[in-house]
C-alpha cells in the first residue's frame, strides 16, 4: 500500500499545483497519516523496539528484549547537542503505561516510570575488561605531556602484572593449535561411544527376544545392581530335600492298608491323586494247591482241611 501511495496519484480536476502545493494539502492530511494525530502537541506515534528485558509494574509480568510497542514520541530535553527523547507506551498484557527516555551520556535508555529494570548488566572494571577511554581523558592526552606520561607508566604498569596470565593463555592455545590431532581425538572418541552404543543395543534386543518383551529396557545402574544382589530367587526346598521327605513318608506308611479304607495315591509333588476306578480283569485264574498225596495211595482223610478234588466235568455218578 505504501509503495501504491507513492506512484499511483490521483489529481482531482480542482487540483491546482500552484494553489495547493501538493495532494496532502489539498486533502488536508499530514504525509504520516496516523502516525501525525498529535504532531501539533510535539508527539510522534512510531514503532519502538524494548531495548532490554523489563517487569511491568502493572500486571508484575516480564516483557523481554525486542518486543515491539506502538509508542509516542516526545522530545524533552538535550545532552549538548544531542536530542534527548521520552517513548510513552501501553504495556500488551494490562492498562498500565510504560514511559523510557534515552540517555546520551551513557549510551543507554532509563526507565522513568511504569517499568523496572531487569538487572543483567556488569561492570566492565570488575570483570577484567577493557575500558574504553573517556572523552576528558583522550583530550588530556592530547594536550598534556605529563599526563601521557603518567598514563603510559601506568599502562606498562598493568602489562607487566598481565604478562604471566598472558603467557599461561598462550601456551594452553598453542597445546591445542593442532587442528588434525583435535579432530583425530573428537572421531576416536565418536567411534568407541558409537560402539558401546551398538553393543548395549544388540544386548538389550536379545534380552528382549528372550523374555518375550516389548517394553523398551533401560540402562543399568548402579543402584539397580546393588539391589539385585541383595535378592534370591530360589525355593525353599531343593530337590534332594523333597527326595529324602518323600521316602520318609514311604517308609513310615503302613504296608497293609486298614478295613473298608485305602490309601491315597499322592503325586511326586505330595499332593493326593484323584481316586481311580475299579482295576481291570487281566483274566488271570489262581489254582487250587493240590493236597498231598500218600505213599501207600490212601485217600486223604476228610476234614483234614485239605480240600478234595473236584469231580470232572461227565464223570460217572455212584
Amino acid at each position: 500500500q505504501g509503495e501504491r501511495k507513492g506512484v499511483n496519484k490521483y489529481y482531482p480536476p480542482d487540483f491546482d499545483p500552484a494553489k495547493h502545493g501538493s495532494l496532502n494539502k489539498y486533502h488536508h492530511s499530514h504525509p504520516l497519516r496516523e502516525r501525525a494525530r498529535k504532531l501539533s502537541q510535539g508527539i510522534l506515534v512510531i514503532r519502538f523496539e524494548m531495548p532490554f528485558n523489563i517487569w511491568c509494574d502493572g500486571c508484575k509480568n516480564h516483557i523481554g528484549m525486542g518486543v515491539r510497542y506502538n509508542a509516542e514520541k516526545k522530545k524533552v530535553g538535550t545532552y549538548y547537542t544531542t536530542p534527548i527523547y521520552r517513548f510513552r507506551m501501553k504495556c500488551h498484557l494490562c492498562v498500565n503505561y510504560i514511559e523510557m527516555q534515552t540517555d546520551p551520556a551513557g549510551c543507554d535508555y532509563v526507565i522513568v516510570s511504569g517499568a523496572r529494570r531487569k538487572e543483567e548488566r556488569w561492570d566492565m572494571e570488575d570483570n577484567a575488561q577493557v575500558l574504553p577511554t573517556a572523552s576528558e581523558a583522550k583530550e588530556k592526552l592530547e594536550t598534556d605531556a605529563m599526563f601521557r606520561l603518567e598514563h603510559g607508566a601506568a599502562d606498562r604498569a598493568v602489562l607487566q602484572r598481565a604478562v604471566p596470565t598472558l603467557g599461561a593463555l598462550q601456551e594452553a592455545q598453542s597445546a591445542w593449535k593442532d587442528d588434525f590431532a583435535l579432530n583425530s581425538l573428537l572421531r576416536r572418541r565418536f567411534r568407541e561411544e558409537k560402539k558401546t552404543l551398538r553393543e548395549e543395543e544388540e544386548e538389550a534386543a536379545a534380552l528382549q527376544a528372550k523374555a518375550g518383551l516389548s517394553i523398551p529396557l533401560v540402562p543399568e545402574a548402579e543402584e539397580d545392581r546393588r539391589l539385585a544382589a541383595l535378592l534370591k530367587y530360589r525355593s525353599p526346598d531343593s530337590y534332594e530335600d523333597k527326595q529324602r521327605m518323600k521316602r520318609t513318608e514311604i517308609s513310615a506308611r503302613s504296608w497293609f492298608a486298614p478295613s473298608g479304607s485305602t490309601v491315597p495315591k499322592r503325586s511326586p509333588g505330595g499332593h493326593p491323586l484323584p481316586p481311580r476306578g475299579p482295576p481291570a480283569c487281566l483274566g488271570i485264574v489262581r489254582r487250587r494247591s493240590e493236597a498231598p498225596v500218600d505213599p501207600e495211595g490212601a485217600q486223604p482223610a476228610r476234614g483234614s482241611g485239605v480240600p478234595e478234588p473236584a469231580d470232572p466235568v461227565g464223570a460217572p455218578q455212584d
